[in-house]
């Protein structure tokens, strides 16, 4: 039976992730404050047997020794959530990325160093890739950010350093790691209090609202399920080819935001309006934002066997429906 730790263990992702390796048979500590996550994400299982919730900080670095004490894998999970809460709060989007990676990389050193290897999978993000003005990003691309005046960079930035940092670990002591860009997961759970553009749309679109949609509406961008995401985290965690590489994980199918608006509108209800509003209403006159954020997924398909089981039409039925049930 293995011993996993999933940091972020009560947030949307974090918590599908967890039924995941309890269904697996492993013995899984989550450690979360609930800033963004609820333990309520994770009823299926909270009276689980073999599931160990812990309220508390990743950036506690006492309590992190103790957790990391005896396992075999780490999920590092943990980060700021949102662009609404990322153009807010920049230093704490800066701080809760990095200062808790690097404890934990070189605490996970530390075991290494005394022939104790635990396998980490951290958790980045296609805002890595910044503004880069290719259609689809490979993981060989250059990473391109705009000016520091512009919050918004601080969050791919400083997950940028987190995959520096830990492919530094793998090269210089071996520390088996392996990096996963997640580009936009959605599924039930997801709460669009932080800016995320379906449930912000399904949550609208029930209550009746018009659907806001920022600048022209003609972003693309790419949705996976959250299950098939967690599905390839698994696998990838399973796979010895790998350890030491950054991979893109999400769907390589876009659709432009106007699109996405439409067709939850013919989903709940076609006398629904669709309304406009300007970069600089929703986040600051410096915002900047990416017109298209489509995955190359040649690595991922190279590395694993990944089939999706869910396509957009899927996606938002089920979210709906979940909606509906609450």
């Amino acid at each position: 039976m293995k011993q996993t730790l999933v940091t972020g263990g009560a947030g949307f992702i974090g918590s599908y992730l967890t039924e995941a390796l309890l269904a697996r048979g492993d013995r899984v500590t989550i450690v979360d404050d609930e800033s963004t996550g609820s333990v309520e994400n994770l009823a299926a299982v909270h009276d689980h047997p073999q599931l160990t919730c812990v309220r508390g900080s990743v950036a506690d670095t006492e309590l992190m020794r103790r957790v990391l004490a005896d396992v075999a894998e780490v999920y590092h999970l943990a980060a700021t959530v949102g662009v609404a809460r990322v153009v807010e709060r920049p230093i704490q989007t800066i701080e809760a990325n990095v200062y808790p990676t690097q404890f934990l990389l070189s605490e996970l050193g530390r075991h290494v160093k005394q022939g104790r290897a635990v396998k980490l999978f951290l958790a980045s993000s296609s805002e890595v890739y910044g503004k880069n003005p290719k259609p689809v990003w490979s993981e060989q691309d250059d990473l391109v950010f705009g000016q520091p005046s512009c919050a918004r960079w601080s969050y791919g930035l400083s997950k940028a350093i987190c995959e520096f940092l830990a492919l530094a670990w793998w090269r210089e002591h071996g520390l088996p790691v392996v990096i996963g860009r997640f580009f936009n997961v959605v599924g039930p759970r997801q709460t669009g209090a932080h800016g995320m553009v379906l449930p912000r749309f399904v949550d609208a679109a029930l209550c009746g609202r018009p659907l806001v949609v920022h600048d022209d509406g003609q972003q693309r961008r790419c949705f996976a399920h959250v299950k098939d995401t967690v599905a390839v985290v698994v696998a990838l965690m399973e796979t010895d080819a790998a350890v030491g590489r950054v991979l893109n994980i999400g769907s390589d199918q876009p659709v432009t935001i106007l699109e996405l608006a439409q067709k939850v509108v013919a989903a709940v209800d076609p006398q629904l309006s669709i309304e406009f509003q300007s970069y600089a209403q929703a986040f600051g006159a410096d915002f900047e934002d990416i017109r298209c954020r489509t995955p190359e997924l040649s690595r991922l398909r190279a590395t694993i066997d990944c089939r999706p089981k869910y396509d957009l039409d899927a996606i938002l039925h089920e979210l709906i429906e979940a909606k509906l049930r609450k």
